[in-house]
């Protein structure tokens, strides 16, 4: 960049040079045509006068190159450059008249013609003011460069000291991190530049890794108390049936408490499988049409039994027009009735327990709905944990799987779930996207 000032420099001061050169040649071949050689002759005098304090130079001479005006004392030794200029040097030695001594050895531009009667003329300009200006860019030019340089050094050190500084922020972090204090977080600097954004992300992260630790533990504690128990009693079953007294009987038995058991625990293991099925992802192409209206009312048809036989009041209630969704039937079978079951596991003799579909704008909602305890507002989102139970003594029957797997499912539908009050009891809210050109009509 520098480098190109000076190079435009250069250039503007050369071509007005040239300019105020071919403007004096002009201004005098004026003069001549008007005044003849006794008018050039007074004007060049004229400009000569060393108290204009010009840089122009004037010879005119006659044939014999003997001087007859202007301030060059002789004829100079030209040298005819490849621009069509001519230069010739000037020294301390008197080259110039009288009165124009110079600041030393310099090259000057001129150019000649040669008039009537051989007489000669030189019209041309001292470059002592051009090298000087050109010698001032220089020096401005090389103290800017060394200044720009000095502080772009300055300014990279500290930017890369600072950079550096962040970094090592976020190398200490991981390294407290991998040293088992899973607590520690990136500082931000409260700036919001890069580095900060980069911390928060990161910082984003390490809470999620380390919530699905946690959950991870709280995950192995429960399937390890779960499965313990069960397990202890089938030892202890098939043991004591192994020290009481040979019967066929007993042994029939216990085989068939024992596959009761197995039962059990084969369920617990199937749940978490299909739960990591549905949260791996199954391919969006593999779903189908599905009448969410006819759905509900097949679930209905399969429970109402179960809730007759509990004393329950089952109700059902749909569009008049069907709701179509995307969706895998079998999936979405295990995912509601697990909401079903669980309703009419907690209603209480005499209650509720209401299916009810709906279209809300571009979504279709399956609400299930019942008169039972109810579930804490503070414990509505824990309750999708795996294993959770609101029964810290967890000797009820179940597992802990069913509502996880309910979540898992409708989100791998791009669905939600959602608890909330029913006043008194719990609603289920099951939102899934509607088909495009859907026409279901709200209940």
């Amino acid at each position: 960049m520098l480098a190109l000032i000076y190079w435009q420099t250069v250039v503007y001061s050369t071509r007005q040079t040239d300019e105020t050169i071919d403007a004096e040649i002009t201004g005098l071949a004026e003069q001549y045509r008007e005044r003849g050689l006794a008018g050039l002759v007074a004007v060049i005098n004229e400009r000569s006068n060393p108290e204009r304090g010009s840089s122009m130079l004037y010879l005119l001479t006659d044939s014999r190159q003997r001087p007859l005006a202007g301030n060059l004392s002789r004829w100079p030794d030209l040298e005819v450059e490849k621009d069509g200029w001519m230069r010739f040097h000037l020294s301390d030695s008197g080259q110039r008249g009288s009165g124009q001594r110079s600041s030393g050895p310099h090259i000057a531009q001129a150019t000649t013609f040669v008039l009537a009667g051989g007489v000669q003329l030189l019209v041309g300009r001292d470059l002592a003011e051009n090298v000087t200006f050109r010698n001032r860019i220089i020096v401005a030019l090389a103290s800017s460069g060394g200044l720009t340089l000095l502080l772009g050094l300055v300014g990279g050190i500290v930017l890369s000291r600072r950079a550096l500084a962040r970094i090592d922020a976020i190398n200490r972090t991981g390294d407290l991190i991998r040293a088992g204090e899973f607590s520690h977080r990136i500082p931000l600097n409260g700036t919001g530049d890069e580095f900060d954004r980069l911390a928060q992300n990161l910082n984003a992260m390490l809470d999620q890794i380390e919530r699905l630790m946690a959950g991870m533990r709280q995950v192995t504690d429960n399937i390890a108390h779960d499965l313990r128990s069960p397990l202890g009693r089938l030892r202890s079953r098939i043991e004591m049936a192994l020290i009481e007294e040979p019967s066929t009987d007993r042994y029939r038995e216990v085989l068939q408490q024992t596959i009761a058991e197995a039962d059990q625990l084969l369920a617990t293991f199937t749940a978490l499988l299909d739960i990591a099925e549905a949260e791996a992802g199954n391919p969006r192409a593999q779903l189908a049409p599905l009448d969410l209206t006819a759905f509900a009312r097949d679930l209905a048809d399969l429970y109402e039994p179960v809730a007759e036989e509990k004393g329950l009041r089952f109700t059902i209630e749909t569009t008049p027009r069907p709701v179509e969704v995307r969706g895998d039937r079998h999936m979405l079978s295990r995912a509601i009735a697990n909401l079903v079951e669980n309703a009419l596991k907690y209603t209480p003799s005499s209650g509720a327990v209401a299916v009810q579909v709906q279209v809300a704008g571009t979504m279709a909602r399956l609400t299930v709905s019942d008169n039972g305890p109810g579930i804490p507002a503070a414990e509505r989102e824990r309750v999708f944990d795996r294993f959770y139970r609101l029964e810290a003594s967890r000797t009820t029957e179940g597992n802990g799987l069913g509502l996880s797997l309910a979540r898992a499912v409708i989100r791998l539908h791009g669905g939600s779930i959602a608890l909330e009050d029913n006043a008194p009891g719990l609603s289920a809210v099951v939102s899934l996207p509607l088909m495009v050109g859907n026409n279901g009509e709200g209940a």
